[in-house]
């Protein structure tokens, strides 16, 4: 997961696509494939064009599978509870449109700069200004939870290798306080790191 937002440099023609079409169609492939997919065979088209998006971008099978592997455990968890309420059918749809939206959303962040696609957002999001939003912050929201999940898991990962290194069993509350308290200690240094530069209010 440390792999989110790494832009990996290329000339393909995704990297040299503008970010702000790659953006839209984002949006536009994800919507498409969760509408208008209903059934399993249905997920074969976008999953062929998605598989041609990432031999296009030059992206190699690992790097692509690396983003997919976080998300197992959440699927796994989905499809099950599909299964039960709903059928293989319909548990195969809700994890391939899943698993699609997050094959796309990691080739856009594979092929375009973080700095690049926050530019695009903030410039999409400009005329709202005269609303009262402001871009800026929404841009520094979307760096922040782009670089905050990254640093979860190696929260995580070092919580359990330090179990692993004292011997210690498994233990839900002995896991999770650790975690706790690393997250929570990681969003303080966060929180002073932005003041320090006046990104408070």
């Amino acid at each position: 997961m440390t792999t989110l937002g790494h832009y990996r440099a290329g000339t393909s023609i995704l990297h040299r696509t503008r970010p702000g079409y790659k953006l839209l169609a984002l949006i536009v492939a994800i919507v498409a494939v969760s509408v208008f997919v209903r059934s399993p065979w249905q997920l074969v088209p976008p999953t062929v064009v998605v598989v041609a998006l990432y031999v296009a971008a030059r992206i190699p099978f690992r790097i692509a599978i690396a983003h997919l592997r976080p998300a197992l455990w959440m699927l796994l968890f989905i499809g099950g509870f599909q299964i039960l309420v709903a059928g293989w059918e319909r548990a195969a749809v809700v994890c391939g449109v899943l698993i699609l939206s997050i094959a796309l959303a990691a080739l856009m962040g594979l092929t375009t700069r973080i700095s690049e696609m926050l530019d695009a957002i903030t410039a999409f999001l400009t005329p709202l200004r005269r609303f009262g939003v402001n871009p800026e912050r929404i841009a520094l929201l979307l760096a922040m939870t782009i670089r905050c999940i990254p640093l979860m898991f190696e929260v995580i990962t070092q919580v359990s290798e330090a179990r692993k290194a004292r011997g210690l069993g498994f233990s839900l509350r002995s896991f999770a306080v650790p975690v706790i308290i690393g997250t929570l200690m990681t969003a303080d240094a966060m929180g002073e790191a932005l003041a320090a530069r006046g990104a408070d209010d």
